[in-house]
């Protein structure tokens, strides 16, 4: 008996185990400033701030990063994510040239290292490093998200990338020859994404000395990223933080079950978009869908669970003008098959039934044992 019970002990800590077995993450954004000037040879500086949602980041991270030919390249520029970064770009720069040379500015800012494999914009910010081809592919997305034509030039012989990009007219504020490319009878000025120094660095139509009669391949973008989960915040001014809270009814369930995510974003901010993720063991984030919030910040999700599996739950808000985004922390849920769910039934059974029958046969032992004693009789 002593046996059987130890091992539906051991049995209903192994259930209590898979329920942690995922880790809780204190999720949190990636914030990083960059420098701008007020124009291309102005005084005046501007900080913009960004903020990466660690739930963003880590959708990139986990997307595949297969490079089969040069024209894979196009799959790196992310603009939707990065728009933000435009839109306060095109507050600060009206004029087209104006504009990309101000996300030129940005790119000028991080620090150079040659880095394996190629990664997405958000990698290459949230790293603070990179190389050309990151440096070309983070420009890319920001100018591309301006609504700017912009195209990648891939210079095979010398190992390096920068970008072209369209304008209605040619760069007026380039300190010496313009240089560009045509494909398919359009114009691409040069636009050379390296540098560090980000108040003289490279121009739109300026082009390195080794790159001036080097050929270029150049990837189009038909093939970019159309949309993404979530965006990076931006803002010219500090950013207050927000934080969402989440919880799990009921965090643990058969399938087939209904199961409510709740949560409370703060500030208390209505008709905002909060997006819930789902993580499984071994396979990336996916997007399980939107809430919206109620007047005072609440959100609820209903999820049907088909599957069974240990699952792991994060809420999103990408933030806005005056909030970073935030990401909760997360939860999991345990979606129990019935075939399991019976056979844990039988072993809590066993764990109960047991302890009580031990019990009882003891009991009876000991009576049988018990000698009966004779009543004694009274004197009267």
């Amino acid at each position: 008996m002593k046996r059987k019970y130890t091992k539906a002990a051991a049995t209903a800590s192994i259930v209590l185990a898979i329920l942690a077995a995922s880790p809780v993450c204190r999720a949190g954004d990636y914030t990083i400033a960059y420098q701008l000037l007020d124009k291309i040879d102005g005084t005046a500086a501007y900080k913009l701030n960004v903020a990466i949602p660690q739930t963003l980041l880590e959708y990139y991270i986990e997307k595949s990063h297969r490079l089969t030919s040069e024209k894979d390249f196009a799959k790196f520029v992310t603009p939707y994510a990065l728009k933000p970064i435009a839109d306060n770009l095109r507050e600060l720069y009206a004029k087209d040239e104006d504009f990309v040379n101000g996300a030129l500015m940005i790119v000028h800012q991080i620090p150079y290292q040659e880095t394996t494999p190629v990664k997405y914009p958000l990698e290459t910010i949230a790293d603070n490093k990179g190389d050309c081809d990151l440096f070309a592919l983070t420009a890319a997305s920001i100018i591309k998200a301006g609504e700017l034509n912009v195209v990648l030039l891939h210079y095979k012989e010398e190992k390096h990338m920068n970008i072209g990009v369209h304008l209605a007219e040619a760069p007026k504020k380039a300190r010496e020859n313009i240089y560009s490319v045509t494909h398919n009878n359009i114009t691409y000025y040069i636009a050379e994404c390296t540098g560090g120094n980000w108040t003289y660095g490279w121009r739109i139509g300026e082009c390195p000395s080794n790159l001036k009669e080097a050929e270029a391949q150049v990837i189009t973008l038909e093939d970019s990223e159309k949309m993404s989960p979530g965006q990076i915040s931006a803002s010219f001014i500090p950013l207050e933080p927000s934080a969402i809270a989440l919880e799990i009814s009921p965090p643990v369930t058969f399938q087939e079950n209904t199961i409510t995510f709740r949560g409370q974003l703060t500030p208390a901010k209505p008709d905002e978009n909060v997006t819930i993720y789902l993580g499984a063991s071994g396979s990336p984030w996916t997007i399980l869908g939107t809430a919206i919030t109620q007047q005072d910040g609440r959100f609820e999700y209903v999820w049907k669970a088909e599957a069974a599996g240990i699952y792991a739950v994060r809420a999103s808000w990408i933030g806005d003008d005056s909030y970073r985004g935030a990401v909760s922390p997360t939860k999991n849920a345990l979606i129990i098959s019935y075939a399991l769910g019976a056979v844990i039934a039988a072993v809590v059974a066993v764990a109960v039934i047991t302890p009580l029958a031990v019990f009882a046969l003891r009991r009876s032992k000991q009576e049988m044992r018990e000698p009966e004693t004779e009543e004694t009789p009274t004197l009267s």
